[in-house]
């Protein structure tokens, strides 16, 4: 299926990348860019990210694809994110790319920064346990791609409890192996790629699943510890 269509017509293919801090998402996204522009497909990506980022730095000057931030500061790096996909979606079709791919922070993993009708892939490595997809939630559970990364630096026997795991929490996903050094893995995927559908100029994006709940005194500024200084939303252990 080719992707040799005019962006000045609203096709755009939004990608989201998601996943666990150091798992490989922007090594993923450069491997899969670089693939795709031997195909002549137009590639551009956003990293969204919590204090500092020179991730667009690298897209721009290694990977020769436009690329902007989002630093989050002092707010939720996914409230951030899906209060601005608006903006970067329209970023997207001004810069006239074919594929769009959005990167988030992955710093907290009940975030769920995965939209309806926008393909989702999820990234995780191979040395962060046997037990982490257990850990991921939505991030994992709710996308259409599974990217299982550093995949070289465990047995065969680590390899295939994680796989397992895997399906377990998402059996519909289509799964993959990518090394995130030489980008080995890459070209099945950037098939599945070709196949997805562009956005369109559809403004009815929901979110799969919703995000943390809140407003807590803490998410207001408080600094102050105690029983005294917590209020909205608070949830207490129980033992």
């Amino acid at each position: 299926m080719s992707l040799e269509r005019n962006p000045s017509t609203g096709s755009l293919t939004v990608i989201t990348v998601a996943g666990t801090p150091s798992s490989g998402k922007t090594a993923v996204i450069s491997h899969l860019a670089r693939l795709l522009l031997t195909q002549r497909i137009r590639v551009a990506a956003v990293k969204f990210d919590a204090l500092v980022s020179h991730d667009d730095e690298y897209f721009r000057n290694q990977v020769a694809i436009p690329a902007i931030k989002g630093l989050s500061d002092y707010i939720c790096p996914d409230h951030y994110y899906v209060s601005n996909i608006e903006e970067v979606i329209e970023w997207g079709k001004q810069e006239k790319v074919h594929i769009l791919f959005i990167e988030t922070a992955g710093l907290c993993l009940r975030c769920a920064p995965h939209i309806t009708d926008i393909p989702a892939i999820c990234v995780l490595d191979d040395l962060a346990g046997v037990n982490a997809p257990e850990k991921m939630g939505p991030i994992l559970s709710l996308a259409d791609v599974v990217v299982v990364t550093k995949a070289d630096m465990v047995s065969q026997a680590e390899k295939e409890v994680v796989f397992h795991k895997i399906r377990q929490i998402n059996p519909g996903a289509a799964l993959f192996q990518i090394n995130g050094l030489t980008g080995s893995g890459c070209l099945p995927l950037t098939r599945l790629i070709h196949t997805w559908e562009p956005i369109g100029e559809s403004t009815n994006l929901t979110l799969r699943y919703s995000m943390p709940a809140s407003i807590c005194s803490y998410c207001t500024g408080e600094q102050r510890i105690g029983r005294e200084f917590q209020s909205g939303n608070v949830k207490k252990i129980d033992w």
